[in-house]
């Protein structure tokens, strides 16, 4: 009986596992500054793990399309086209973001 619950537990999950997405071609234009986790190390710079995905994918058409001016993410983001800032928005989505220390 317990390895038929595992087997169908381990069957529910695997929709969710299959939809992970793949680890960018592009990632480290991102990673530098915003880690390959989107867990940021540089002051200033946000951590992108967990954001919504509309709105990781929104804010980077809009710096590559110079409606956010910010020169180093036009630069970074410029030559990248839609498919590949899906996949960045993508990755950035699904990762865990790190619990807030409060000093």
């Amino acid at each position: 009986m317990r390895i038929l619950l595992i087997a169908a537990l381990s069957l529910a999950a695997l929709p969710s596992f299959a939809q992970a997405p793949a680890k960018p071609g592009r990632l480290g234009l991102c990673a530098a500054c915003h880690g390959e986790t989107g867990h940021a190390s540089m002051p200033g710079v946000p951590n992108l793990a967990g954001q919504q995905l509309d709105y990781l994918r929104n804010a980077l058409q809009q710096y590559r399309d110079g409606r956010r001016n910010v020169a180093v993410m036009r630069t970074a983001i410029g030559p990248l086209n839609d498919a590949e800032l899906d996949a960045l928005a993508r990755w950035y989505s699904v990762q865990v973001p790190q619990a807030q220390v409060r000093r």
